[in-house]
């Protein structure tokens, strides 16, 4: 049995190992994976950093980092073997971007604020594209992804005037899906009608979240950590009380809702 590969470098050993992992007599799982293959697991890997963000621990922060880091060497080395780029590139064109992006830090440009390099940074892709939604990538999140197509179109000028007028589009985006929604029953069509509509008023609705600096995948998450908080609490209820869900009648649900508003705790 082969001894794992050492090196004083932290980085190079990592991408011995990976490249052990994928040689002739590694594993037989690392070997068959594919760019397509391993894009689940990117996502996956992705959110996880994420969620150990939010919950403050540094620890399970510093193992998701590495599990995500995995991902990057692990196509770094099947693009390698491809005869494509290798890891070394990957960072090499990495830091070479970092300092084109930052004339202000490596250059003679100057930018007091965040704001000023936000700007800065804007100002030169804007000279750069040919349209000013060019290089959203459409892989993005949904949330994320309207939010910036939206950002893109407000930063040269295609924008509500002020968030009263979003919140007048949402209450006409609900009205027509509504409107679709009693529709429903006597024109089967009307269900794709029915998405499309859905899709507006969540665009729009991602845009009042834009207009006011909220991110819209944190609020979202963060609602759902509270349905999540709530739920439980009345399902500890009911077994305290020896009931089951099926039991419970519309109004037994409701009644127990409002319990769990006032009583569960949150994250907010």
């Amino acid at each position: 049995m082969p001894k794992p590969p050492s090196h004083a470098d932290p980085v190079q050993r990592l991408l011995a190992v990976m490249t052990a992992l994928r040689g002739e007599g590694g594993c037989p799982w690392d070997r068959e994976q594919t760019h397509a293959s391993l894009t689940p697991y990117l996502i996956e890997e992705a959110y996880e950093v994420v969620h150990a963000i939010e919950a403050g621990a540094p620890e399970a922060l510093r193992g998701e980092l590495g599990d995500l880091l995995l991902q990057v060497v692990f196509h770094a080395e099947i693009a390698r073997e491809a005869g494509e780029f290798d890891f070394g590139e990957v960072a090499g064109a990495l830091a070479d971007k970092l300092v084109r992006r930052h004339p202000h830090v490596f250059g003679a440009a100057v930018a007091e604020t965040a704001q000023d390099v936000r700007d800065a940074w804007e100002a030169r892709k804007a000279r750069e594209r040919d349209s000013a939604l060019e290089g959203v990538p459409a892989g993005l999140p949904a949330l994320q992804w309207a939010t910036k197509v939206g950002g893109r179109a407000a930063a040269v000028g295609f924008d509500w005037r002020a968030s009263g007028d979003i919140v007048a589009k949402i209450r006409e985006e609900v009205d027509e899906f509504a409107a679709e929604l009693d529709a429903l029953d006597a024109d089967p069509g009307a269900q794709a009608r029915l998405e499309a509509e859905f899709g507006d008023l969540l665009f729009a609705l991602t845009q009042l979240s834009r207009r006011q600096g909220i991110d819209g995948e944190t609020a979202l998450r963060r609602a759902t950590r509270k349905f999540i908080a709530r739920f439980e609490w009345m399902e500890r209820e009911m077994h305290q009380q020896g009931m089951a869900p099926q039991q419970l009648r519309s109004a037994d649900w409701a009644a127990l809702w409002e319990r769990a508003k006032a009583q569960a705790p949150t994250d907010t």
